[in-house]
């Protein structure tokens, strides 16, 4: 089992990377270990998720309702469930560098592969909670606003909700509505992983993977309408 506790010379180079440095020092350890390294849940990140999850999703919905001032709700909503989502908070991990970080066991292994997307994402939520408890609700949204600020103003995130996009597409173009599918669900109950697979008849199909059902759905809507040309897949950042 990996030691749970960063080095001196971990806790610098991670604190200068998050802008925070942490009066209470646990609160960085403890957001960065999983549940794996079997030091009970006192001791890992998970209650600090889902203190970070609400605390990320208020400070982005803020964000958007200032930024996207005649955006109407419906709108918000397609923002903010992107801005929060699994990917977004991964790539966010990517950004900082965390897997270098993450204290697991030893059955977790390739923090930086697609599979291990959910734990990079738990990652920075358990962080921002960290910060809040340690500095409270403005340094946690000075961290959001430095790494979602951007995100928050792509056209990417502007889009429709995809489902009810592509439903309109099918409906146009072949009379018939989408068809989702689940093809399985893995992982533990509170990180869990829907394969969805979404069916139009003529068409080839699509499959998403996310933490929620709702959420693969979309990422298979999206990547349908991609492939089809309804919609221009977004560059790649640089």
């Amino acid at each position: 089992m990996k030691s749970t506790t960063l080095s001196a010379e971990q806790r610098v180079k991670l604190e200068t990377a998050l802008g925070h440095t942490f009066a209470d020092k646990q609160w960085l350890d403890r957001a960065l270990t999983h549940s794996s390294t079997g030091g009970g849940k006192a001791s890992n990140y998970e209650r600090l998720e889902f203190l970070g999850d609400r605390v990320l999703g208020l400070c982005v919905a803020e964000l958007l309702f200032s930024t996207y001032s005649t955006a109407t709700e419906g709108e918000l909503s397609v923002r903010l469930n992107q801005l929060v989502s699994a990917d977004s908070c991964a790539s966010v991990s990517d950004d900082l560098g965390l897997h270098q970080f993450i204290r697991t066991g030893s059955d977790v292994k390739k923090l930086t592969g697609k599979r291990m997307q959910n734990v990079r994402a738990d990652v920075v939520e358990s962080l921002i909670a960290a910060i809040y408890l340690d500095a409270g609700l403005e340094a946690a949204r000075s961290f959001i606003l430095k790494h979602w600020e951007k995100r928050a103003k792509s056209s990417a995130n502007g889009r429709r909700d995809a489902k009810t996009e592509l439903q309109e597409w099918s409906h146009a173009k072949f009379g018939r509505t989408p068809h989702y599918r689940v093809d399985d669900r893995s992982g533990p109950d509170h990180e869990p992983q829907f394969t969805v697979t979404v069916e139009i008849e003529g068409v080839e199909p699509e499959t998403g993977i996310e933490r929620s059902k709702r959420a693969a759905e979309q990422v298979a809507a999206t990547k349908l309408l991609e492939r089809e040309g309804i919609w221009q897949k977004p560059e790649q950042e640089g």
